[in-house]
């Protein structure tokens, strides 16, 4: 993953990050990302699979279990520090746009 992707995360990956604060298999990753986005955002297996192989690699997650069926996975500290960043960011922008747009 190119590090100009590693400072802003698109919002498959903030998403995604965010849902694996507890291991989550893939199936459960996709439910809980429609949940916690309350529908707004749905994330497909291809973008889910791609971007967790991308995120091991990166070591920004790890596998936590894999019971021959489905793999688990977990946030590392490397990936909370960047889904951290992401959210002070994405505050930030909402913070200085108020002003103009209330």
């Amino acid at each position: 993953m190119a590090k100009e992707q590693l400072q802003n995360l698109t919002e498959a990956m903030y998403y995604i990050l965010l849902t694996l604060t507890e291991p989550r298999h893939g199936y459960a990753i996709m439910q809980e990302v429609e949940k916690i986005s309350q529908g707004s955002f749905v994330v497909g297996p291809g973008t889910l699979y791609r971007l967790l192989a991308r995120f091991e690699k990166e070591n920004i997650i790890r596998q936590y279990d894999d019971d021959g069926r489905r793999k688990s996975y977990l946030i590392t500290e490397k990936g909370y520090e960047m889904l951290q960043a992401e959210y002070q960011r994405l505050k930030q922008l909402v913070e200085s746009s108020k002003n103009t747009l209330e």
